[in-house]
């Protein structure tokens, strides 16, 4: 499964294939998947203004002021969360060894973790096995159907944006007695640190951001759905080392 760490490695590989004559050629083909890209740059060109306005400043200061140790806690708290989501949708796959770690991290994390603050449960061994109803769907056959770019929200799918309405239900704040307001301030938190953790990785786009993005987004969806059985994915894999990964410090894949 691929970790949201190695996103920026992925826009790398993409930026990479991109500039060949080969690669450009594959990703004017693949644009057979983005039928409404004319729509979808107008709001992609919507969003990157939202996000150098407000939501790239709020970071820089989020990540100025905020310990690292928090940081922390924010990501486990909501990588907790998702645990729900990812038992959910590993036992609609079948995935019987992956749903009793996913379940077994959410009890241990919630209750040693202390709410989810702490990430007990990789600690003794039990990996997070990350899967959403988009994944789902596409192990079932659903085609995937055109890419989308989301105001706010960013890169989708029809598959995966079906999938995204379905997971709601699953996250046990739906469930608390936290009003909209409360939970909508919940959702800011977990939006800011995962645009914190972004930040490092933007020096990577270059050339037209929308078509890396897409290709980027394209890809990993495509490797998570295959559990990570992928040809085009080998040159990561390869360079993948335990070294470029703070375990500690991205202990969440919620991205």
């Amino acid at each position: 499964m691929l970790k949201w760490t190695q996103f920026p490695r992925r826009l790398l590989v993409v930026c990479i294939v991109l500039s060949s004559p080969v690669g450009f050629n594959a990703a004017w083909a693949a644009s057979d998947k983005d039928p409404l890209e004319p729509v979808n740059r107008a709001v992609f060109v919507f969003n990157d203004a939202i996000d150098q306005a407000v939501l790239k400043p709020v970071s820089e200061v989020y990540t100025q002021f905020t310990p690292d140790p928090f940081e922390r806690g924010v990501r486990n708290f909501f990588g907790n969360i998702g645990e729900v989501r990812n038992a959910t949708n590993n036992l609609f796959q079948g995935k019987w060894k992956a749903t009793l770690s996913s379940s077994g991290r959410f009890m241990i994390n919630t209750t040693v973790g202390i709410g989810g603050l702490f990430d007990v449960a990789t600690k003794i061994g039990l990996p997070v096995e990350r899967e959403d109803f988009g994944q789902t769907l596409g192990r079932w056959g659903v085609p995937t159907g055109p890419y989308l770019v989301v105001p706010i929200v960013g890169p989708s799918t029809l598959r995966d944006g079906s999938g995204t309405l379905a997971d709601v239900w699953l996250s046990p704040l739906q469930y608390t007695e936290l009003n909209v307001l409360e939970r909508g301030g919940l959702a800011a938190l977990d939006g800011i640190q995962t645009r914190a953790d972004l930040l490092a990785s933007e020096g990577l786009l270059s050339g037209d951001k929308y078509l890396v993005i897409r290709e980027a987004y394209l890809s990993k969806r495509e490797y998570d759905v295959q559990d990570g059985q992928s040809l085009s994915d080998s040159f990561i894999d390869s360079t993948d080392r335990k070294e470029d990964v703070d375990e500690e410090g991205f202990v969440d894949e919620s991205f």
